[in-house]
């Protein structure tokens, strides 16, 4: 059985976190170690102790907007018209990520070494997919839209969310608006390119990880 922390480990570790918090919001994954620790007023080295990994810091400090997201998604998977759900989806989706640069890092890359972010990038692959093929085959949706184009909108979107986000912090959702507009079925016209597959898009997440987190 793991051990309680003592009053003032427990301290140092809420001080971490609330410091991670902001900052890999405002920064994103890839933010300063050692500026967390400074603002947390506690050494480098307790750092470590308590979160021996980039990662592992990462993940305890984004579990409110884990459970932020996962509770917005499991409602709109819950709505009965296809087209709503998916838009849904995506409507709560990109609103969690324009709170948190870091977050917005995070739905973008794939971390391969981690367990924990793998499950987690594949759960919401799986929701994707079910929302996007439930508007598919309702013919709501253009049927040759893949999880892929979903994920480059994540990709799309996290640069305008980025850029405005102190000059007009929703533009975001007009975006995204005019993109569910383009996945429409009766707006469909043969595009010039397929879709990359789910390897090539696996590769392209972890491509955007690579050197990044350590």
């Amino acid at each position: 059985m793991r051990r309680p922390l003592r009053r003032d480990a427990r301290e140092h570790r809420e001080r971490l976190l609330a410091a991670a918090q902001r900052e890999f919001a405002a920064r994103g994954v890839d933010a300063s170690l050692e500026k967390i620790a400074r603002d947390a007023g506690v050494a480098i080295g307790t750092l470590y102790r308590h979160f021996p990994t980039r990662l592992d810091l990462l993940m305890a400090a984004f579990q409110p907007r884990l459970r932020e997201f996962l509770d917005g998604a499991t409602k709109a998977l819950a709505i009965d018209d296809p087209w709503d759900g998916f838009a849904a989806y995506l409507e709560n989706l990109f609103r969690v990520q324009a709170g948190d640069r870091g977050f917005n890092d995070f739905l973008s890359r794939r971390f391969t070494d981690n367990a924990e972010t793998e499950r987690i990038h594949d759960q919401m692959c799986l929701q994707i997919g079910d929302v996007l093929v439930r508007a598919q085959d309702a013919g709501a949706a253009r049927p040759d839209i893949t999880l892929a184009d979903v994920v480059n909108l994540i990709w799309s979107l996290g640069p305008i969310i980025d850029a405005t986000s102190t000059t007009a912090p929703n533009a975001w959702r007009r975006n995204l608006h005019l993109m569910l507009d383009a996945y429409r079925a009766e707006r469909a016209h043969p595009l010039p390119e397929p879709p990359m597959t789910d390897q090539q898009l696996y590769d392209a997440m972890v491509h955007l990880s690579k050197g990044k987190s350590g």
